[in-house]
Order: structure tokens, then C-alpha cells, then sequence
């Protein structure tokens, strides 16, 4: 386990040419927010990307949503959601007075609804799953539905109110913690890593999303998700984020008080990140038939990125086995940006402390078995970039 930090190494000279005590690999929300996490703790940081922000969390929409998000089997990783949804107030507001920027957090709850009667079966399925968890889902008829958002179909069949799944834009969040990081002395180097021997660091965090499969050998595969984004006049004509069944398509639409709606997402086991004229007609055609006045909302982005999976879709976060100066924060999936306080605060405690939290007994890279000393040597060019690209004779072995 990761050895407790001796004090000399806390609260020193943070200009000093020494080792330094943290290394994080990869600049997307994760790999930030512990390095602003483990900076803020007078520890000495550097985070290795030449281009922060650049991966998963560039296509993300922002949902903080631990009840949309529970699905059958994954107790463990719902309760996970949970914990890390219940943080988002307070680390919105630190990383606010921290970074001088608003990262969009909002909290006016997600309405779940049901197109068609069949939609509406599939959805209330769900829905009693989550409710048999304990989690607040509060059943909607189709007139209550219309009574908090007007810009809903008449057609709709009914729905749910989950108030605790709120939202945040990645994109601002990205930058607040780069600002946060480099304000508490972290120190971002523009270069890619393409070994772990070239890190030097007490500990090295890799955080590189589905990049990291190359470093660690962890089974991280890319799930490919894509994503528009729309422009109202104005403000958007609904306020709460829906989430929706729509004649048999899965949709979102996340609205944005400066016009901005994102309409999302696929999910495909495939690692391009070419947008296509199918998954554009899809999505736009199931959210159309849930708030029809988007029709009229210019299209501004159509956008594909990689997200970072793993075997059970639980992120892994700990040691590497026989390697404990080496930490995994990474296999997030679809839930990086909900899931970022609560990883953050995980390893940045695991590195100063030497202690696990019981929360990660979960999600160590032990449970997913033997295999994973040795990496392998390319990455997939668009799996985010602290990671370098791989060579034409690479990318055909891919």
C-alpha cells in the first residue's frame, strides 16, 4: 500500500529542483482535481498533458446523476454516485473561491420521461430498481410533467422528478481546476508520457482515461460517445436537464443558462471519434420528439469522444498490484465529471495518509485479476493527450 509521506516532504519549498511528491498523468477532471486536491495540501505536483482537457470530458454534457445513472447490478458503484453527487455543492463552491470561476453547477433536478406507452414500461422498470435502492425518484403524471416544463411533448406518457441529479459544464470545470491547480503551486508540463519510467515522482497517478490501458496495462477500453450541441435564441425554454425514452431511443438534453443545450449520447464499442450522419439523425430526431421547440435551436457542435471503460464499468482507483508508488484513477466510463470530488479526495487521502478509505475497497485494480504489469507499448490516438499517438505501423496493429 501507498506509504504515508514523511513530513519533510509536506508544506516544503515548492520551487524546489526536487522529486517531486505527486505525479499525475493525464489533465482531464480526475487527474485535476487530485492534483489540485494533493497541491492544496502543500504538496509538491506536477501534472504530465500537452493538452488539458482534450479527452473524454471535451464531448462530456456535465450530469451529475446518481439516480439516472443506477443501473441494475451495480450497487457498489451507485452508491459511489451517491457519495460523490452529495460532495458536488461543496466542491463547486471551493473550486469557485479557489479558481475565480463559476463551473456551472446547477441544481434544478433531472425529469426521467417516457415517450410512448412502451417507453413509459421500459422507464418505470427502472425506476422502481431505483427506488427499491432508496434513492429519490418521484413518479410524475403526464400533466404534472407539463406543469414544470411546458416545452415538453403532449405526447409524453408520463415521467419522474430525480432532484438530487444536478449538473455542472465540463468545460468550465476543466478550466477552473487548471487555474485551481497552478494557484496552489501545481505545475503542468506540455509533454506526453509514453512510459511510467519516465516519470519520476513519490507517487505517480495515472489518470489518463482510456489512454491508460497503454501505461498500466489496466483492461481500460474506449466507448466511443457522440454529442451535439444546440444554441437557443435565448435561454433555453426548459430549465430542468431530461432524460428520456423516445420511441425506443435513449436521449438527453442538458440546458445551459447562456442558450447552450447538449443532446446526447451514444454509446458504441468502437474507437474512432468520426461523428455520423445516423447517430446526428438519432439523437436529434428523440429529442426533438421531447421538447419539439429544439428544432428550431441551431446546431453548433457535433463532437465524438472516447470514454474510459473498464470490464464492469466501475472506475479503478488504487494501487497497481506490485506497484504501490503507482495509483489508477481512471475506467470512470460515462460518470468522470460526477464521479471527480469524490476520486479526488480518495487518492489524494490514499497518497497523504497511506490509509485507504473502505470506498475503494470496490473499485482496487485487484478485483479485475491477474495480468497487469505489463502494458502495452502503443496508445489509441484519441483516447485523450497525455498519452502520445501511436505510429502508422502501431495504429494497424490496433
Amino acid at each position: 500500500m501507498v506509504s504515508r509521506l514523511p513530513d519533510t516532504h509536506r508544506g516544503g519549498n515548492r520551487n524546489s529542483l526536487s522529486t517531486p511528491d505527486v505525479a499525475v498523468v493525464g489533465a482531464g477532471p480526475i487527474g485535476l482535481a487530485i492534483a489540485w486536491r494533493c497541491a492544496a495540501r502543500g504538496l509538491r505536483v506536477v501534472v504530465h498533458d500537452p493538452d488539458p482537457g482534450s479527452g473524454a470530458v471535451h464531448a462530456a454534457a456535465g450530469m451529475l446523476a446518481p439516480v439516472a445513472e443506477a443501473y441494475f447490478g451495480e450497487h457498489e458503484l451507485t452508491g459511489l454516485l451517491t457519495e460523490s453527487a452529495a460532495r458536488w455543492p461543496a466542491f463547486a463552491a471551493e473550486l469557485a473561491a479557489a479558481s475565480g470561476t463559476d463551473v456551472g453547477y446547477r441544481s434544478e433536478g433531472t425529469l426521467m420521461v417516457g415517450l410512448t406507452t412502451d417507453d413509459l414500461a421500459v422507464a418505470r422498470r427502472l425506476w422502481a430498481y431505483q427506488q427499491g435502492l432508496g434513492l429519490p425518484v418521484t413518479p410524475l403524471r403526464p400533466s404534472e410533467l407539463r406543469d414544470r416544463e411546458p416545452a415538453l411533448s403532449p405526447r409524453m406518457r408520463g415521467g419522474a422528478y430525480a432532484g438530487t441529479d444536478h449538473q455542472v459544464d465540463p468545460r468550465r470545470l476543466v478550466s477552473a481546476l487548471r487555474t485551481a491547480t497552478e494557484r496552489a503551486g501545481g505545475v503542468l508540463v506540455p509533454t506526453p508520457v509514453q512510459r511510467l519510467t519516465e516519470v519520476t515522482a513519490g507517487t505517480t497517478v495515472v489518470a489518463a482515461g482510456c489512454g491508460s490501458a497503454a501505461l498500466t496495462g489496466l483492461p481500460v477500453r474506449p466507448v466511443k460517445g457522440q454529442v451535439l450541441r444546440l444554441r437557443a435564441p435565448g435561454a433555453p425554454g426548459f430549465q430542468h436537464v431530461i432524460r428520456g425514452f423516445a420511441d425506443g431511443e435513449q436521449v438527453y438534453l442538458v440546458p445551459r443558462p447562456d442558450g447552450e443545450v447538449v443532446v446526447g449520447a451514444t454509446s458504441e464499442e468502437r474507437t474512432d471519434t468520426m461523428v455520423t450522419s445516423g447517430a446526428v439523425l438519432r439523437l436529434l430526431r428523440a429529442a426533438t420528439d421531447l421538447v419539439p421547440e429544439v428544432a428550431e435551436y441551431e446546431l453548433v457542435e457535433a463532437v465524438a469522444g472516447l470514454r474510459p471503460g473498464s470490464p464492469d464499468n466501475a472506475p479503478i482507483l488504487g494501487p497497481l498490484p506490485g506497484r504501490p508508488a503507482v495509483l489508477a484513477a481512471t475506467g470512470h466510463h460515462r460518470h468522470g465529471v460526477v464521479l471527480t470530488p469524490v476520486t479526488a479526495d480518495l487518492i489524494a487521502d490514499l497518497i497523504t495518509t497511506g490509509t485507504p478509505d473502505p470506498l475503494l475497497a470496490a473499485f482496487t485494480p485487484e478485483r479485475l485479476g491477474p495480468g497487469l504489469s505489463h502494458p502495452s507499448a502503443t496508445a489509441d490516438p484519441a483516447c485523450g493527450s497525455a498519452v502520445p499517438r501511436p505510429t502508422p505501423l502501431e495504429e494497424s496493429w490496433n
